[in-house]
């Protein structure tokens, strides 16, 4: 069998990777799940000297008769191999009606296999639409503590309200977990992740937190640095309370990251091998469906879930199929390179998808969850004119198409979800956001981060500027936090949740700002 790790071996007998080496590296490690779902023998283990459910449980993906059910065995959770011998280990689940779990629905058993970390992703089907259900897991003496999820209305159902949350940013060294904490007493029904769950870097000191392990590139590291976060009690609390949908950025590989290409320029085959190891440990520790199963270094994430007529959710992966930035990544102007027609941030084969899904829509609302603002947001004043390189006006083109086409097709009220930078935006969006005189046709929410870049500040020293500079921006603000949303049929409301601090416990949530959007009047409105 193929360890991720031998590869480097390979590579170095070779003298270098080769296409050979590296299809044929891809063509095993694609079989891997297959060899998984093979598993015999699994054994009953009896007792663990550690608790091997550290790592806490949740559920994701919900549609409307399921959701997937998820935890990870690592009864030591930061060693290698979590704790856990190399054999497949039966795992009992139970999903319930009531939270006492007397009043049973269903129940069986998966294996946790060494070949995917010890997790286990069990796809419930059968459930009744529009409801709560609890669940929990046992091993050998150990039982999981008892979780909630949901399963979504049936698709011609017409929610009076769906209440969700957003975040992305969890930078475990630069602040704590606190807003998660609020979020767990807003009662959601559901929690959309827009990236960044993990960071890439090594370990740092006079931090609020440490990194355990070295700037992450092997499939083990990985599962160690998704293993230390995922032992946030806040951040398991959350995860027990709904189900959530995820999506990546970049620092769940590496910063900046577009394709093939790295930051760093290694050779792009050699950064494949990089990726496959952070997709497969990706796919470990979320909540994910069987079609999100890597293949090597392809992994499918792009996805829709219809909560009833209410909200079509389309989420996006901005990293995967991308052109690399133009203007070596760098502030600029949206000149030849950024407007190139070849510039993609999606794919050809997503941005179909996309435009299939939003064509054949019936749902009220019609939500991008997605990575990076779209907003065409110039950031310095004056005459001349920077725009970020890796948001979307770095592929200005297949952007302001994209725009057009939700025009064009009449999309019933769109709405993009975005994460990435650490920061609160309200974005009116235009086919041309440079063109105030042309219509409003979406509404853009950026939420900040969950803890990177550390406090935070509620007015950074350009606010006045940007404002000024950018008729498409409405509201900005760089505290940590998240987006509480609530969508009912005439409105939308997104509600700014921001923290004071989070370099020390004790930190407070409040409500910065909200903004609300009217059935059938693009543009966000103060509330």
């Amino acid at each position: 069998m193929l360890d991720l790790n031998d590869l480097r071996g390979a590579i170095r007998r070779e003298g270098g990777i080769s296409r050979r080496l590296f299809l044929g590296y891809s063509a095993a490690l694609a079989g891997l799940p297959f060899l998984a779902d093979r598993a015999r023998g699994a054994q009953v283990i009896r007792s663990y000297a550690n608790y091997p459910f550290s790592l806490g449980v949740a559920s994701g993906d919900p549609d409307h008769t399921g959701v997937v059910l998820w935890t990870r065995l690592a009864p030591s959770p930061l060693d290698p191999d979590g704790g856990m011998d190399p054999v497949p280990v039966e795992v009992q689940w139970e999903v319930a009606e009531d939270e006492g779990m007397s009043r049973i629905v269903q129940k069986g058993v998966a294996t946790a296999t060494p070949l995917l970390g010890h997790s286990v992703h069990v796809e419930v089907n059968g459930l009744q639409p529009g409801r709560w259900y609890w669940y929990r897991f046992r091993t050998g003496d150990a039982e999981s503590p008892v979780a909630r999820t949901r399963t979504l209305p049936a698709p011609d159902a017409m929610p009076e309200q769906l209440r969700f949350g957003v975040a992305s940013c969890q930078h475990y060294e630069t602040g704590l977990y606190t807003a998660y904490e609020q979020m767990a007493k807003d009662e959601l029904d559901l929690v959309f992740h827009l990236g960044d769950y993990i960071y890439e870097y090594a370990g740092q000191d006079n931090r609020v937190r440490k990194h355990a392990a070295p700037k992450l590139t092997n499939v083990t590291d990985y599962r160690i640095r998704h293993a230390q976060y995922r032992t946030d009690p806040l951040l398991q609390a959350m995860h027990a309370r709904c189900p959530w949908f995820v999506t990546w950025d970049d620092h769940e590989v590496e910063n900046n990251y577009a394709a093939e290409i790295s930051e760093g320029n290694m050779d792009p085959a050699v950064f494949l091998i990089h990726r496959a190891n952070a997709y497969q440990a990706y796919y470990e520790n979320m909540p994910l469906r069987r079609q999100s199963i890597p293949r090597g270094p392809d992994m499918q994430l792009f996805r829709k879930a219809s909560f009833g007529r209410l909200g079509e959710f389309l989420i996006l992966d901005t990293r995967q199929y991308r052109s690399d930035q133009p203007n070596g990544d760098r502030h600029s102007d949206l000149n030849a390179a950024a407007l190139d027609p070849k510039q993609s941030l999606l794919g050809a084969r997503q941005r179909a998808w996309l435009e299939d899904a939003l064509r054949g829509s019936h749902a009220t609302w019609n939500v991008l969850a997605q990575q990076v603002m779209m907003g065409m947001v110039d950031r310095t004043a004056g005459e001349a004119k920077e725009y970020s390189m890796d948001q979307w006006p770095g592929y200005a083109h297949e952007r302001m198409q994209l725009v057009q086409f939700m025009a064009d097709h009449k999309v019933s009220n769109p709405v993009v979800l975005t994460g990435d930078i650490h920061s609160n935006w309200v974005n009116d969006l235009r086919v041309d956001d440079r063109k105030p005189e042309m219509p409003i046709i979406a509404t853009e929410f950026v939420g900040t981060s969950i803890s990177s870049g550390g406090n935070g500040t509620d007015r950074p020293r350009n606010h006045d500027a940007l404002l000024a500079e950018n008729p498409c921006l409405r509201f900005h603000n760089a505290q940590r936090g998240y987006m509480r949303c609530t969508l009912t049929p005439s409105t939308w409301r997104t509600d700014y949740m921001v923290v004071d601090f989070v370099d020390r416990p004790g930190g407070t949530v409040s409500t910065r700002a909200s903004f609300v959007v009217e059935a059938g009047q693009p543009g966000a409105l103060t509330a």
